[in-house]
């Protein structure tokens, strides 16, 4: 029923038995105008202004949405303020504010206060005006399942067409802080699938793909399993880099033959680790920006946690996750994890290609 009820507000067509063709015809594209706007969209809160967060926002304001924030950061909100945008003290006032939400968080402790702790998003009672959370957040799957399930026993203060009762989404994003300042994340994204049809404006105002995958929970277990693998692929391609130096073949012609061979790696061929092999990624501004190690640290903690709860084998997440906690605790937590092939691999700043 509530996939039918969705169909219904969300479709120019009415609710057929399984009929999908308004979603699978769906072009993603950008709106020049809140009028061009779906009018279940319009109005979009957004919390958590960090590296990703701010950059987020700024492309759905740039794709006309009407959007509202919140962070902890004051600096941070009187920036958006000063480019004329509404600003909200609490959660629970961007809530009322706002028929959509997003949130970008650090952890699952942030995203469960966000959510259900005092002036969170569900404070106030039982009734909700926005329909639909989106939370971009890297965090556990049960965290978001959890609240996800606790979204579902709400009811909307104003029925959307026939729909009485919010969606959640679990959201996250791969790409960065190039990719969110760009425009082109992708979203990995959990929870009901005609929710997440009905999203997708928003998804490709901020990203260049978005991918279903599944249940509630779904979209941040397919983020820890990417996170993952990045660890351990930027962990390989530093090494071998770093070996290849001391054996006398400069990082740049390695990094030529990975990148047209068997070697070839978004690590390699678009985030070299090595300073001055590439320009504009982290490893050339001395690490900074990016994606820090202590975030990375947490993905892995989150991936490892994750692993024995399935009960699978995982060597090399516990060896990263060795590598990244001990790269923090000698403080580079705040630098980009590609740092990992100076601070870990070379322990020196002579190693930087010629």
């Amino acid at each position: 029923m509530a996939i039918c009820r969705l169909r219904s507000l969300f479709s120019p067509s009415k609710c057929k038995s399984s009929s999908f063709s308004f979603y699978q015809s769906f072009k993603p594209r950008t709106f020049s105008s809140s009028h061009h706007l779906p009018s279940h969209l319009q109005n979009v809160g957004f919390i958590g202004l960090g590296n990703m967060g701010s950059r987020m926002a700024n492309n759905l304001i740039k794709a006309g949405f009407s959007v509202t924030v919140h962070d902890l950061n004051s600096d941070v909100l009187d920036k958006f303020s000063h480019m004329g945008v509404a600003t909200k003290k609490t959660p629970c006032e961007v809530s009322e504010a706002s028929d959509v939400v997003v949130t970008m968080l650090p952890s699952s402790a942030h995203v469960n206060d966000v959510y259900t702790g005092p002036n969170g998003l569900l404070h106030g009672g039982k009734l909700l005006r926005p329909w639909l959370f989106i939370d971009s957040s890297t965090i556990d799957p049960q965290t978001s399942r959890n609240i996800s399930a606790t979204i579902s026993n709400y009811i909307l203060k104003e029925k959307k067409g026939d729909l009485e009762k919010p969606f959640m989404l679990d959201a996250p994003v791969s790409g960065g802080v190039i990719a969110a300042e760009a425009g082109t994340l992708t979203f990995m994204v959990g929870g009901s699938e005609e929710a997440f049809a009905a999203a997708k404006p928003l998804f490709f105002s901020m990203g260049k793909g978005a991918i279903y995958c599944g249940g509630a929970g779904n979209g941040s277990a397919a983020k820890i399993c990417n996170n993952l693998a990045l660890a351990v692929s930027m962990l390989g391609v530093s090494e071998a880099l770093a070996l290849g130096q001391s054996l006398g073949v400069a990082a740049s012609t390695l990094s030529k033959i990975f990148n047209c061979s068997s070697a070839r790696c978004w690590s390699s061929d678009s985030y070299n680790p090595v300073p001055g092999v590439m320009e504009g990624v982290p490893s050339s501004r001395d690490y900074n920006g990016g994606f820090a190690s202590k975030l990375m640290a947490k993905d892995l903690n989150l991936a490892a946690e994750s692993a024995k709860q399935a009960g699978c084998k995982h060597p090399l997440t516990s060896q990263a996750q060795k590598i990244y906690t001990e790269l923090c605790n000698e403080g580079h937590e705040g630098k980009d994890f590609s740092c990992v092939f100076r601070h870990y691999y070379t322990g020196m700043d002579e190693h930087v290609d010629q």
